[in-house]
């Protein structure tokens, strides 16, 4: 390997580094400031020392679970937020695949309306979606934070872009073992689409567990708060103490940094494999 060579690859990693910290240090911060009494958490923010806890304890999470039931809170994240993807992957799948696979009438006409609504920002539709909500008097339960999110156009996008590249003939020699539709797609399509579903699996879930504004919409008692609404309690009841705030945050991202790790492999591939295509 050429000086040239070796200098450029050195050169790469070591930018790509020092991006990877830039990106990394407010979680970092974080996470270092959780374990600081109060009177150290913004003291020598100008210097690295900031990032070392050097009286390091766990005080701050203990007063969060003592202010708060902070189990409680995330149990019914968990529960609303895995309803949701386990819907959303079976429902969008399904309508990924009849997009992707069959032929009928209307069928590019669908797919330009679902392309189409794509672009419309969950704010712009969020007022009648509530109204909607309390319409059917679903305030406060369980169905109006599940129910409007089931249905994604762009979860039924990616599904279709990674059913393209599934092979008719694979399809074909499943019907001629006397597959039907609905079995072709459960036995044959579903166990090689890990990638797609992962993908989709990560999305919703970084979507769904970071949601404040629609829980705080149609979320009006304390029994099915999310965790989200949860750390906010923190932010209305004086003195505001960052050190537990820090805490709660920190318990919020633990679900979502363990995904990424388990899970970052499927994602990249998913995201490789459901390019613009055909």
């Amino acid at each position: 390997m050429t000086k040239k060579k070796t200098f450029g690859t050195a050169a790469f990693y070591i930018g790509n580094t020092l991006i990877a910290l830039i990106f990394v240090s407010p979680l970092i911060w974080m996470i270092s400031s959780s374990l600081k009494p109060e009177a150290q958490i913004f003291k020598g923010l100008n210097s690295l020392s900031t990032f070392i806890p050097t009286e390091a304890s766990l005080n701050n999470y203990v007063e969060v679970f003592q202010r708060i039931n902070m189990w409680k809170f995330i149990g019914n994240s968990l529960f609303y937020v895995l309803v949701i993807i386990l819907l959303d992957l079976l429902v969008n799948s399904i309508c990924g695949y009849a997009l992707a696979k069959f032929e009928f009438k209307g069928k590019n006409l669908l797919l330009t309306l679902v392309i189409s609504l794509m672009v419309f920002p969950a704010e712009a539709i969020m007022l009648p979606m509530y109204r909607e909500m309390a319409d059917l008097g679903w305030i406060n339960s369980w169905a109006s934070l599940i129910v409007p999110f089931v249905a994604k156009c762009f979860s039924i996008y990616m599904f279709r872009q990674f059913f393209l590249d599934i092979p008719d003939e694979l399809l074909e020699a499943a019907s001629i073992d006397g597959c039907g539709p609905v079995r072709t797609f459960f036995q044959v399509v579903m166990p090689i689409s890990g990638t797609v579903y992962a993908t989709i699996f990560i999305l919703d879930f970084v979507a769904h567990w970071n949601d404040f504004m629609w829980p705080l919409l149609v979320v009006t008692g304390e029994e099915k708060r999310t965790i989200q609404l949860a750390i906010q309690t923190f932010f209305g009841s004086k003195p505001i103490n960052y050190g537990p705030i820090m805490a709660s945050l920190t318990i919020s991202a633990i679900p979502m940094l363990l995904m990424f790790i388990f899970l970052q492999k499927y994602y990249v591939e998913g995201i490789a494999s459901t390019g613009i295509k055909g």
